[in-house]
């Protein structure tokens, strides 16, 4: 460890042992800056938690959210576990110090109208694909087409929707982590915390999907299993994903920064109105935690106190 700076042999170590990506070294190089300037020249051993909790203080009546905070102590309390392995410390001055409560944010959904607005908009219409695109653009809108009705359709995550194989595969050291069922309707997926589920696939979502398939083929090159892939043959990044989904959003006139989660909390909110059934959208969702899930309940509430406030006699203001 180099004595005179243990946050270099730190990140040092981070890159070449842990083989830590890039982005996510940056990430710890930011934190343990902040950490650096708490110190103000004092040896990081003798950084106590009072120092700690008024960083924390600071940061937070600076407008740092709650989640960045957690990020950063989480990072310190990492690198404090590290250095007592390597040098006395009485304790570590971050382990007992907890960043504020995060404030339960509701996630967003379309409201049923715009979802099937969105849905119901003709592919053409939902792509604009650039001139002179001939049959390249309209196979691209019958894949974009295809993604927006599964995620709505299903609920999928975004890394869920990308990982799709067209079939299972298992092969030269490869194995679908999830694959399209399409004779049982249904897609197989390995989501967070290796959890597997089934997940229905609806009639419109499989008229688009079989649509999709019919010209898929034009763009299968050297990798055959992607289940949605690029004009040049590969499997669809998550962030052109992302941009295909907001596109087509704002094409069809939707007043919203639409991206996949708003289609997957659509999904969980939309059939919790219609069923009230909050534990197989937990399966469906695949939520290891009811709580994960009771969140939607909440949003069921908010529609339902706006039915009752529009149609109720009682409730209705007076003009």
């Amino acid at each position: 460890m180099n004595p005179t700076d243990p946050i270099a042999a730190y990140l040092e170590e981070l890159e070449h042992v842990r083989r830590l990506s890039a982005h996510t070294l940056r990430g710890y190089a930011h934190e343990l800056d902040e950490l650096k300037k708490l110190a103000n020249g004092r040896p990081l051993e003798k950084i106590m938690p009072a120092d700690v909790r008024g960083a924390v203080a600071r940061a937070h009546a600076g407008g740092l959210s709650a989640r960045s905070i957690a990020h950063r102590l989480s990072a310190w309390r990492a690198f404090y576990r590290w250095l007592a392995g390597r040098i006395e410390l009485d304790a570590n001055p971050v382990a007992a110090v907890r960043a504020p409560k995060r404030e339960k944010t509701l996630p967003k959904a379309l409201s049923v109208d715009d979802a099937v607005k969105l849905m119901e908009a003709p592919a053409s219409a939902t792509h604009a694909a650039p001139a002179g695109a001939g049959a390249a653009g309209s196979v691209e809108a019958l894949r974009d087409h295809a993604m927006l009705e599964l995620f709505y359709s299903s609920g999928l995550r975004l890394a869920e929707l990308v990982g799709l194989d067209v079939r299972y595969v298992k092969r030269d050291g490869y194995e679908s982590a999830g694959w399209l069922k399409r004779d049982a309707a249904e897609v197989e997926v390995h989501g967070k915390g290796e959890r597997h589920r089934l997940v229905p696939v609806g009639k419109k979502a499989l008229e688009a999907l079989d649509a999709w398939l019919a010209v898929r083929g034009a763009w299968v090159k050297h990798d055959d299993a992607p289940l949605f892939l690029s004009v040049r043959g590969n499997r669809m990044a998550p962030g052109v994903v992302r941009e295909r989904v907001k596109r087509a959003a704002q094409l069809a006139g939707i007043p919203a920064n639409v991206h996949p989660h708003v289609l997957r909390h659509s999904f969980a909110t939309h059939l919790l109105q219609s069923s009230g059934d909050l534990r197989a959208v937990q399966e469906l969702l695949g939520h290891a935690s009811i709580s994960a899930t009771q969140v939607y309940t909440s949003l069921d509430f908010q529609h339902l106190a706006k039915v009752y406030d529009n149609a109720h006699p009682r409730a209705k203001k007076r003009d």
